[in-house]
C-alpha cells in the first residue's frame, strides 16, 4: 500500500482553494462592498483566509458557508469601527469613520429605504434579492432555521414596504403642482 505524499496533498489543497477562489471572489467582494463599503477588500481577504484554514470543512456548495463567514467578518469590522469612533469621541478627536453611510436624497428611494432598515432585515432581503440565494441557503448564512428565516424575511419585506411608502409619499408631497395644459385630462 502506498503512503500519501504530503506534496501531492498540498498541491491538491491549493488546487481546490484556487477553484473556490475563482468561484467566490467576485460574489464575496460585491456582498462585502454593499455591507462595509471601502472595507470590502479586508472583509474578503479575512473570509478567504478562514476558508483556506477550514478548507476541509467547506460544504460542496460553498457560497452559503462563505456568505455566513463574510457576514460575521463584516459585523466584526463594523463593530471595531464603532468602538474606534466611541473612543475617538471620548478623547475629543473629531475624525469620524463611517463603514456605510446613508444614501443621499438623489439616489432611488429603494436604496434609501434599504439603508434605513436594521442590518438584520437588510441581510435577509439582500441575501434573496441580490445574492440570489434560496431560502435554505440564506437561512444557513444567517444561522437560523428555514422557518425562522421565512418569518424574518416576511417582516423585513413588510418594513421595507412601509419605509418605501413613506419615502415615496415624502417625495410626491414635495413636488410642486404643475398646471394642466389646455386639453390635458385631470
Amino acid at each position: 500500500m502506498r503512503r500519501p505524499d504530503p506534496v501531492d496533498d498540498a498541491l491538491d489543497r491549493e488546487a481546490r482553494f484556487a477553484v473556490l477562489f475563482d468561484i467566490a471572489y467576485d460574489r464575496l467582494w460585491a456582498y462585502a462592498r454593499r455591507r462595509v463599503g471601502a472595507m470590502a477588500d479586508d472583509v474578503v481577504a479575512e473570509t478567504l483566509t478562514i476558508a483556506w484554514r477550514r478548507l476541509d470543512d467547506i460544504p460542496s456548495d460553498p457560497m452559503p458557508w462563505l456568505y455566513g463567514v463574510a457576514r460575521k467578518v463584516a459585523w466584526r469590522a463594523r463593530r471595531s469601527i464603532e468602538r474606534d469612533q466611541a473612543l475617538r469621541q471620548r478623547v475629543g478627536d473629531q475624525l469620524v469613520l463611517q463603514p456605510t453611510s446613508e444614501p443621499d436624497h438623489d439616489c432611488p428611494p429603494i436604496l434609501r429605504a434599504l439603508a434605513r432598515l436594521a442590518d438584520r432585515d437588510r441581510d435577509a432581503i439582500l441575501l434573496i434579492a441580490w445574492e440570489e440565494l434560496n431560502i435554505a441557503d440564506a437561512s444557513q448564512v444567517l444561522g437560523c432555521s428555514e422557518v425562522a428565516f421565512r418569518v424574518r424575511l416576511h417582516r423585513a419585506r413588510r418594513r421595507l414596504r412601509a419605509l418605501l411608502a413613506d419615502l415615496t409619499a415624502d417625495t410626491t408631497a414635495a413636488r410642486p403642482l404643475t398646471p394642466l395644459a389646455q386639453g390635458d385630462e385631470p
